[in-house]
């Protein structure tokens, strides 16, 4: 119990800092700049600039409106990790826009990168650790119960209107360009960064001391693995091999060790697309 506490403690201190982040990009980098991002975000800073209410207020306000019609469409599928984020992202937004008035730098081109890279980051922690903030998201997945349409398209699409509604703000096609860039960093940088944080690799390790490297890798990486025999063809000896599957961050200690107790054992590494089960991804087909 203690343990699972701990763990829950730790993924919602994790998504708050992406939540930061986040809020961070849009409050010090795009919203000076007069950019509009995607995303109901993107409707928050659209408002703001149009009547001057607080992107934090419409923020949360449309959320809520969106969770009441995802509710009733759907049914109350929505975890408390969607409630904390849009939450949240309504505080960080509100707190720092009265905080953060001007544009930390002045290039506008800079700018729309900087924030766009935060922003794409900041999602990018809150998706890995399970979280959502809301937003156009929850429209696809309504729009999907009633249309043959992926989800993708829908927030793609909503995106696409919502920047391109800058134009009709500011009466110039500059702020909407570098809207829609911003768009394409924050979409590059959420896949890079779950990409690098789901990332695996498969280890295929031949030691004479395997009964060690088993227990090293099964107890301090907390990862399963399988322990083979084989006959190692030019010796004729029997040999013992260990397979085992890790994410890409959990292997430097295992080969620290490797070279501890055994700088004589043959290891084979490999990058693997997918893997699905306890301690990895969820399969979903």
């Amino acid at each position: 119990m203690k343990q699972k506490f701990v763990g829950e403690f730790r993924s919602y201190l994790i998504m708050t800092v992406g939540l930061l982040m986040y809020s961070f990009g849009v409050t010090a980098f795009l919203i000076p700049s007069k950019i509009i991002g995607g995303g109901v975000t993107g409707i928050a800073t659209v408002i703001y600039f149009v009547t001057g209410v607080k992107t934090g207020y419409s923020y949360f306000l449309i959320n809520s409106l969106l969770i009441l019609l995802a509710i009733r469409s759907l049914g109350a599928s929505f975890g408390v990790k969607t409630i904390y984020g849009l939450s949240m992202m309504s505080l960080f937004l509100s707190v720092m826009q009265q905080l953060i008035t001007t544009a930390i730098v002045d290039d506008i081109f800079l700018n729309t990168i900087l924030g766009g890279l935060l922003c794409g980051l900041g999602l990018g922690i809150v998706f890995n650790e399970g979280g959502s903030s809301g937003g156009t998201d929850i429209i696809a997945m309504v729009v999907n119960k009633y249309r043959n349409i992926s989800p993708g398209k829908v927030i793609l699409l909503c995106d696409v209107v919502i920047i391109g509604s800058s134009y009709f703000v500011f009466h110039t096609l500059d702020k909407m360009v570098y809207g829609y860039v911003s768009m394409w960093v924050v979409s590059y940088t959420i896949d890079a960064y779950l990409n690098g944080a789901k990332q695996s690799i498969q280890m295929f390790i031949f030691s004479e001391k395997y009964e060690e490297l088993a227990d090293f890798i099964n107890h301090e990486t907390n990862r399963g693995l399988t322990v083979f025999d084989g006959t190692g063809w030019y010796t004729k000896e029997n040999v013992k091999m260990i397979m085992t599957v890790v994410r890409k961050r959990e292997a430097a200690p295992i080969f620290r060790k490797i070279k501890e107790i055994d700088p004589n054992a043959f290891i084979s590494q490999n990058s693997v697309m997918g893997v699905y089960g306890d301690g990895f991804d969820v399969l979903k087909y």
